[in-house]
């Protein structure tokens, strides 16, 4: 396994926990609230989605694209 797949895996991982941090935040009170009043999340858990999303996204693509095997 090359580098570049386990950068990837780790992104994986790390945008997943974003992910769910952020969907456990969106089940607080001051989300509720805000969320009734604004109809959207707080930025902060909005942030943690988004960005989760992205992380997560960007190791998958690290893991399926990452680089074959070095010819030498």
């Amino acid at each position: 396994m090359n580098g570049n797949r386990l950068v990837g895996i780790v992104l994986v991982v790390v945008g997943v926990v974003l992910i769910v941090v952020g969907n456990n935040s969106s089940h607080s009170v001051a989300d509720q609230v805000s969320n009734t009043f604004t109809g959207r999340f707080t930025q902060a858990t909005t942030w943690y989605i988004v960005g989760g999303i992205g992380v997560a996204l960007l190791g998958a693509l690290m893991v399926l694209v990452g680089g074959g095997k070095k010819s030498g």
